[in-house]
């Protein structure tokens, strides 16, 4: 499961493996402007995550047909039909 989300969101599971290295180092060594620095990289990269997984649900909208560009048959005549001519031998 991790590693498809790793798949998915590179960028985000980036952030939130740093944030939370940066919280196991600021609460281990008693820096907690790091350990502060790591659990707001984290709580961001899982809110940002989160935002975005809820842009993503589609709205319910009614599906329309398909438009058409261009008309089904052509106005102009088609083409004739190429041949093989013979070679002529040269002069």
């Amino acid at each position: 499961m991790l590693k498809s989300f790793y798949r998915r969101q590179p960028v985000v599971s980036f952030v939130v493996t740093a944030g939370a290295v940066d919280v196991a180092i600021g609460g281990l060594s008693e820096h907690w402007s790091l350990l502060i620095l790591g659990l707001g990289a984290v709580g961001g990269a899982i809110g940002f995550s989160l935002w975005q997984w809820q842009a993503r649900k589609p709205l319910e909208q009614p599906e329309r047909p398909p438009a058409y560009i261009l008309p089904p048959q052509s106005s102009r005549p088609s083409l004739p039909m190429l041949s093989m001519t013979k070679k002529q031998p040269p002069r």
